[in-house]
């Protein structure tokens, strides 16, 4: 069984990977681009990103789900709609977070709540407003954090080895960052201000592995001379494999016990995360050397890396 392993060629295969990412990507991709066009509701935006109003109070209990959900039952019955999200802050608080509301809706969530759990308004109860022209703002911060990191990635690769392995790399990113917003999209995950850090995260991950196969890889042209690229290229990734594996196993062990025992806002950043780290190493196995094989085999050169 190894020794089939040990000669499955992923060069060979990469149509059948590329299939795959397809399908992987394809609700992300389809959720960007209408989201670019104007369609409302693909993602789960989050006040972060679309303004709103954000609450917090101090309650006299200890916080767990059931107080959670007991506060979004109050919230719900106050203004006939359910709240964005309600999250836990630290043991006795609880932060409700919603689309924009009026002075008098305020108010309305202010004291369902606050008759509820006799919460003191001088200290215990916080109201705060985020535009949408600053979720907006936010928006483009984002986007911008991500392609910088991207162009400078795709630089350091292009230097440190070639342009094709580069931008080889730069698509398996670009691939890994769709798979999570796909994610996005299938679970409604809230789309807040913990995707730019699990996007950076991920992207840092993924790099990672990439690097370590591309530094077997130029290793290899050097000692197997005979060999062409794609065998050089499938020998590096069986060679890293179990390296591949191990790491993506141990920090992967991390984030479940997070996402299991975490709470909704915690579990809601742990889902991506997870994702990002499989899919990191799927990319840095099976896309981004066999693509960079094609690159090269395309461009007809076998340059030095």
């Amino acid at each position: 069984m190894m020794k089939k392993f040990n000669q499955f060629s992923f060069t060979k295969h990469f149509k059948l990977f590329t299939i795959l990412s397809v399908i992987l990507i394809s609700a992300g991709l389809i959720g960007l681009i209408l989201s670019l066009f104007g369609v409302q509701n693909v993602f789960n935006f989050d006040i972060d990103f679309v303004g709103g109003t954000t609450f917090q109070f101090e309650l006299n209990t200890k916080v767990d789900k059931s107080v959670t959900d007991h506060a979004s039952e109050l919230f719900t019955e106050a203004l006939g709609r359910k709240p964005s999200s309600v999250t836990s802050v630290g043991d006795t608080g609880i932060r409700i977070k919603t689309l924009e509301l009026t002075d008098q809706e305020v108010e309305a969530v202010r004291d369902a709540i606050a008759n509820a759990y006799d919460v003191s308004i001088e200290k215990g109860y916080q109201v705060d407003r985020v535009s949408a022209s600053v979720g907006k703002d936010l928006t483009k911060a984002a986007f911008l954090a991500s392609g910088v990191a991207v162009l400078l990635i795709l630089i350091y690769i292009a230097i440190r080895f070639e342009l094709r392995s580069g931008l080889a790399a730069v698509i398996a990113l670009i691939h890994d960052l769709l798979v999570m917003l796909s994610v996005y999209v299938i679970f409604r995950i809230p789309f807040n201000i913990n995707f730019i850090a699990a996007a950076l995260t991920i992207l840092g991950y993924s790099i990672n592995a990439t690097i370590v196969v591309f530094d077997r890889i130029r290793e290899n042209r050097k000692v197997m001379k005979t060999g062409n690229f794609a065998e050089i290229v499938d020998a590096s990734i069986h060679s890293t494999m179990s390296r591949s594996i191990n790491t993506t196993i141990t920090t992967l062990l991390v984030m479940v016990m997070l996402l299991i025992f975490g709470v909704s806002s915690i579990r809601n950043f742990a889902l991506p995360i997870c994702v990002g780290i499989i899919c990191g190493c799927y990319s840095s196995v099976c896309i981004s050397g066999p693509l960079w094989n094609k690159m090269v085999k395309i461009g007809g050169s076998h340059k030095k890396a």
